[in-house]
């Protein structure tokens, strides 16, 4: 079954949530804790993020820097294999325009269909942090409608070269992105639902919000996108705001807004401690307001939130 088939049978509303790869060099084990205390929730699928290389410098003395790309996290086909193993819970690797050429992504599919990991989040992916805009690396893609194509293009059995492909494998379905907010690069909302609308017509068989604190942004964008035509799930994405720092970091980071209310309620907070607290007080009606709206399921972003996110599943699941 793909994700679509999980969520569509699933008896009431799915529960799932995305990892970030390790960062190089400290091992799985945190990775591995962080499912430990989600697993007891059912989850129908779990998310592996996927991240570019960057420019590093270092001083190498004498006022010379040395410059050179790592990949700070990589691993996420490995990631998803071991927790396709060890937990035998559907994985959903993110795949990328950003920071791959097209042979790359031809690999990647080809090591995931081996892998018998059929099921991709297709996204373009962040703009290298030198970068004004977003480049494609080489002659990479440069919109996730462009790597949706040829992830087409390679289920009917053809390379990125045009040769035929001897022995296709298991075709991929997929996923993509959405911003009820809109994206920060789309020149209006309106644009955000004809994008939308043109992965779901060439093959998206779901999407994923960014994350979002205010439900009538999420409500008014489903409405829009069926007036449109989109008729595939949106699941919303969420994130419970865990500390203070957050207040001004997540408006800037991810392109939303804080709702008032909130606002003025984080405003009162004097810890961290203080702020975990409202953050699942909020989350928890946020869902349960979504799950009422009849959603097919949650989606949680996990980054400095585990604790959080395994109470409000408590609360709700």
């Amino acid at each position: 079954m793909n994700v679509i088939d999980l969520i569509q049978n699933h008896n009431g509303t799915a529960f799932s949530f995305e990892v970030l790869p390790p960062l190089k060099g400290t091992g799985i084990d945190r990775l591995f804790r962080t499912i430990d205390l989600l697993k007891e929730f059912n989850p129908a699928y779990i998310n592996i993020t996927n991240h570019r290389s960057e420019y590093v410098y270092k001083d190498l003395g004498g006022g010379i820097m040395q410059r050179s790309r790592i990949r700070r996290r990589p691993g996420t086909i490995a990631v998803a294999a071991a927790i396709q193993q060890r937990y035998n819970i559907h994985v959903v690797p993110h795949i990328l325009c950003s920071g791959y050429t097209r042979e790359d992504t031809e690999y990647m599919l080809l090591d995931l269909q081996f892998l018998g990991i059929c099921d991709l989040l297709v996204l373009r992916g962040d703009k290298a942090k030198e970068d004004s805009i977003f480049r494609p690396t080489g002659d990479g893609y440069a919109h996730a409608t462009e790597l949706i194509e040829y992830i087409n293009r390679f289920n009917e059995g053809y390379f990125t070269d045009g040769s035929p492909i001897e022995s296709p494998g298991t075709p991929f379905s997929y996923g993509v992105a959405c911003y009820p907010e809109k994206h920060e690069e789309a020149p209006n909302p309106e644009t955000e639902i004809t994008i939308l609308k043109q992965k779901a017509d060439m093959g998206a068989q779901y999407a994923v919000t960014q994350l979002f604190y205010d439900n009538e942004k999420y409500f008014n964008f489903v409405k829009r996108a069926k007036q449109a035509g989109i008729t595939i799930p949106i699941i919303p994405g969420i994130k419970p705001i865990a500390k203070l720092s957050q207040l001004n970091i997540i408006p800037k980071t991810f392109h939303c807004d804080l709702p008032q209310t909130l606002t003025q309620e984080l405003k009162k907070c004097k810890t961290d401690e203080e702020t975990k607290r409202l953050g699942i007080e909020w989350s928890v009606e946020q869902c349960r307001e979504l799950i009422a709206y009849g959603v097919p399921s949650l989606h949680f972003y996990t980054v400095s939130a585990v604790e959080s996110i395994r109470e409000i599943a408590k609360q709700i699941y």
